[in-house]
């Protein structure tokens, strides 16, 4: 190349735009990506507790007469009830039902509006223990209010983050896992 050509290609300016353009390009691409696994994990978060709502529901819908209460032990086929309900929602067979899951037991409300465990609580094939008396007059002096029966489902789903070198989504905590609460009587 003469020296002409070389004064010639320092003094072209042709591609600088391009050259601009790529480089705020990659400072851009980092908010966007972290957004959008940012906006997934959201997603996930809210079906994961969604599929947990749906297990206390199959456990409502099955086990609420007082027949079969406590459902613990009185309601055939609940743990494969509660798998497929929460395998019912988007998340499909990739949520599952937490160990230990689902717990059943007797609460009162305290002045607080908090639940608080009267009885010991039970799990698949133990039944929860009753207070007795069977009121909240533990929690309350006096009180002649009977406890609730109320069943708890976790659910639990291993996220993974869809750009997991590049996003701060990697810092999340995984797995998700939500509880859900339901009265039963």
């Amino acid at each position: 190349m003469s020296a002409r050509g070389r004064r010639g290609f320092w003094r072209d300016d042709s591609g600088a735009a391009a050259a601009e353009f790529v480089l705020w390009l990659s400072l851009l691409i980092l908010p966007l990506i972290n957004a959008v696994d940012l906006g997934v994990y959201v997603f996930k978060k809210m079906q994961v507790e969604m599929a947990a709502q749906a297990g206390t529901h199959a456990v409502w819908r099955s086990c609420n007469t007082s027949a079969k209460l406590p459902a613990m032990t009185n309601c055939t086929g609940l743990a494969a009830t509660i798998q497929a309900a929460v395998q019912s929602t988007s998340l499909g067979a990739t949520v599952t039902v937490a160990s230990g899951s689902p717990v059943e037991g007797y609460y009162c409300v305290n002045s607080s509006g908090a639940l608080t465990l009267v009885g010991t609580a039970g799990t698949l094939g133990s039944a929860p223990s009753r207070p007795s008396p069977f009121t909240c007059a533990g929690q309350f002096s006096g009180s002649t209010t009977a406890p609730g029966d109320y069943v708890q489902v976790t659910a639990s789903y291993p996220y993974e983050p869809i750009f997991s070198q590049a996003s701060l989504a990697s810092l999340l905590t995984t797995p998700i896992t939500k509880t859900a609460w339901m009265r039963l009587n």
